[in-house]
């Protein structure tokens, strides 16, 4: 601190100001005490050796700051105009497992590679943080980097043009990190579960993305991604696909991309997938070099004898039971044994054989299991008969052609209006030109044999306990996906080049290891939900030469991330230099 004296035409006015250094780094000064003209100074501190005076006193408001900070506001002064004076940490814990992995040194690699002008690494830093807090398009991104404690100095047209680097070296960057978090943390790649998704897109079908049928049940243009994933739910490897490609094609070229580039060809994995990907191939290429398959089996495509099979209602074990032999009808009959044996999953299995593999078939079953399916479709079908209902009672009352209400008949599994089929007759038999809808109670009936079973084929031989636990882990590559689209709204993509395209969903896979890897180091005690909304939320209020006040509201999340990362925003005040220290140890 120190004293301040400015001169005007009839008077002087005194002040203590003190030099700080921002969190951009820039030195600047800050009034703490205005000590008013020269009379006020007098009447305060005497008029003799009034400079000696004021030293003294700052000597005491320095002594004084070590233990508190006195903040000093004039109530009759207007802040700054367009000063920004919130700023959000929650992207500091994510910033330091950013540089945990040494994404940094990445972005170096491929700038000197390329010799382009703007800051690579502060731009990935951005999309990422971004991506995870405020998820939207690479134009609200760049507007948003306001957000953040250290503004980014960035520039709308650098960041898709990042874009295109990024996408030259997208076999790099995801041997990087997986080559890097092995340094930060002990991976765990003795299961590897793959699975496909579709993410619709907001622009017109072209070269690369193309129509094809989603989730939703609707055709629009889309783009798929393949995402592999290790035992404890981090992302392992990807790959993007026009959203008209078949899901069988896109496993095995990036499984047999990543065991080469991965020094990975003669470790023990086994791979884990979904019924799309039961087919002979994977399953051939998967039982070399000392790797396992275990892959989910419809019940509904085996062949009739295995079919009968898999739905006797006699020969089911229990594991850790290798004496007793139970009837599942026998148990369903009775309320008793039913509540018993609930939450109990019995299986049977069988060898058999593909085209070239020798296999086994396990098929499990649970009354839990069957309950919550039978629920799934009762709910599907009751709202079939109401839609049934309102579109006939609807076209009953209509008058012209074009007010018909025509449904969509679909086959997809997930979508309750593949109960209804159309009728199109009159009373006699005869074609008729009205349109007319009924619930098929029949599928009903077909679907619901298969409710509780569930098909597992594998080579691994004489361990069922583990081939069902590796199949309970698969929910985890479903939970990423729901992450990455509704939590990170990784299909809110304005963009049609294929480059930027593919360049986006690099970094959402980025930004889903980051926030899976925190995830995990909080050891899963808490929601996506409750960990971003946090993240999102601890704000800063800058009290300009003092330091920040915390606006966010302390509670056993903070505290855990504050412990996991050493270090601490939630004192009363963090002043400058204590920010600057933390902002320099999260990028070592």
């Amino acid at each position: 601190m120190r004293k301040k004296v400015t001169h005007s035409k009839n008077k002087s006015h005194y002040s203590i100001i003190k030099d700080y250094v921002t969190s951009e780094g820039k030195r600047t000064t800050t009034v703490v005490e205005n000590l008013g003209n020269q009379q006020q100074v007098e009447e305060r501190f005497g008029t003799k050796d009034i400079d000696k005076a004021i030293e003294d006193y700052i000597k005491i408001l320095e002594q004084e700051k070590e233990t508190k900070i006195t903040i000093y506001k004039n109530p009759n002064k207007k802040i700054e105009k367009g000063i920004r004076r919130t700023f959000n940490i929650g992207y500091f814990f994510l910033k330091k497992i950013y540089y945990n992995l040494k994404l940094n040194e990445m972005c170096a690699v491929i700038k000197s590679k390329y010799k382009f002008e703007f800051d690579l690494n502060e731009i990935l830093e951005c999309i990422i943080y971004s991506r995870i807090l405020w998820p939207a398009s690479k134009k609200s991104t760049f507007e948003q980097s306001e957000k953040f404690l250290e503004k980014p100095n960035l520039k709308y047209h650098s960041i898709l043009r990042s874009l295109e680097y990024l996408t030259k070296e997208f076999d790099y960057v995801q041997k990087f990190l997986f080559e890097n978090s092995n340094k930060v943390m002990n991976r765990n790649y003795r299961v590897i579960y793959y699975d496909c998704t579709n993410f619709f897109m907001y622009t017109e079908e072209n070269d690369f993305e193309k129509y094809g049928v989603g989730k939703q049940g609707v055709a629009l243009p889309l783009i798929q991604m393949g995402l592999f994933m290790d035992a404890d739910g981090l992302p392992f490897a990807m790959n993007i696909n026009p959203g008209n490609t078949s899901e069988t094609k896109t496993m095995l070229p990036t499984e047999k991309d990543f065991l080469e580039k991965f020094n990975m060809e003669n470790k023990n994995i086994v791979v884990c997938t979904d019924a799309a990907m039961c087919t002979d191939d994977i399953k051939k290429f998967n039982v070399k070099d000392g790797r396992g398959f275990v892959i989910t089996q419809s019940i509904k495509k085996l062949k009739d004898e295995l079919k009968t099979w898999a739905l006797d209602s006699n020969g089911w074990r229990i594991l850790g039971n290798l004496v007793d032999i139970y009837d599942i009808k026998n148990i369903e009959n009775n309320d008793e044994l039913k509540k018993v044996y609930y939450d109990t999953i019995f299986y049977k299995e069988i060898e058999c054989e593909t085209k070239s593999v020798k296999q086994t078939l396990i098929v499990t079953f649970s009354f839990k299991y069957q309950e919550w399916q039978n629920n799934i479709k009762q709910n599907q079908f009751e709202r079939a008969k109401k839609t049934v209902l309102d579109t006939n009672k609807n076209n009953n009352n209509v008058k012209k052609d074009k007010d018909i209400i025509k449904l969509k008949v679909t086959k997809n599994p997930n979508d309750p209006k593949r109960f209804i089929k159309q009728i199109s007759t009159t009373d006699n038999g005869e074609v008729a030109n009205n349109v007319f809808y009924e619930v098929d109670e029949e599928l009903l009936k077909e679907e619901s044999k298969y409710n509780g079973f569930y098909g597992i084929t594998t080579n691994l031989i004489d361990d069922t306990k583990t081939i069902i636990k590796v199949m309970k882990g698969r929910w985890e590559i479903e939970e990423s996906f729901r992450i990455m689209k509704e939590e990170f709204d990784s299909d809110n993509v304005y963009l049609s080049r294929e480059d930027r395209i593919r360049a986006h969903f690099l970094t959402c896979f980025i930004s889903l290891f980051i926030y899976r890897l925190l995830e995990h180091k909080l050891n899963d005690k808490y929601s996506v939900f409750k960990i971003i909304d946090c993240l999102k939320n601890m704000n800063m209020l800058e009290t300009k030469g003092d330091g920040y006040l915390p606006e966010y509201t302390r509670d056993d999340l903070t505290d855990d991330l504050h412990n996991l990362f050493s270090f601490n925003t939630d004192t009363e005040i963090v002043t400058n230099k204590m920010m600057n220290k933390i902002i320099s140890q999260l990028k070592i």
